[in-house]
């Protein structure tokens, strides 16, 4: 919930420090004055920095200040990138060849930027499997991968087996499947 901007009256404080609309300092005036002040010029003295002591106010536009700040909202939400983290599941006995799509579509979601869990799924007599063979059955998806990757946790136990989470690195060729957590 965005807080609500007081302007001219609206402004509770005693003293204010006022900035003109074109960027210099009139110092500390008394609310009265500052706003005296913003009517000579035909402007608006709008409160930017409530929190601050004492509080800071613009004598400027309200308008252009409103267009301003939803510019910069736009700007800042156009910016940022949400990142999720997809799933794939494996099994100690997948074939090769679903290996291979498994490990194309993870390839793909680390390109859009996307971290990747891959989960080797243990079933049975696998479930009491020594942690390496787990390991090494891990690494063979890993090594498929043809993006460049580094891991981000793991190898881990977890419910299902043996988990691992990777994202997309910045450098240019696949890491190495070994095992261990990289950075």
């Amino acid at each position: 919930m965005k807080e609500r901007i007081r302007i001219n009256n609206q402004i509770r404080a005693a003293e204010l420090r006022v900035i003109t609309n074109t960027g210099e300092a009139l110092g500390v005036l008394q609310t009265r004055d500052a706003i005296t002040e913003a009517e000579k010029r035909g402007l608006d003295l709008i409160e930017i920095s409530p929190n601050a002591t004492p509080p800071v106010a613009k004598i400027m536009d309200y308008g252009k200040y409103q267009y301003e700040q939803s510019k910069r909202d736009r700007d800042a939400k156009a910016k940022a990138h949400i990142t999720e983290t997809k799933s794939l599941q494996v099994k100690i006995g997948t074939s090769e060849h679903d290996l291979e799509l498994k490990a194309k579509n993870a390839a793909k979601w680390l390109r859009e930027g996307h971290r990747v869990k891959i989960d080797l799924f243990l079933t049975g007599r696998s479930k009491y499997a020594e942690l390496n063979f787990k390991k090494e059955r891990l690494d063979r998806v890993l090594t498929l991968i043809p993006e460049a990757y580094k891991i981000a946790a793991g190898p881990e136990k977890s419910l299902k087996g043996l988990t691992v989470v990777i994202e997309r690195s910045k450098g240019g060729k696949p890491q190495e499947a070994t095992g261990e957590k990289k950075a």
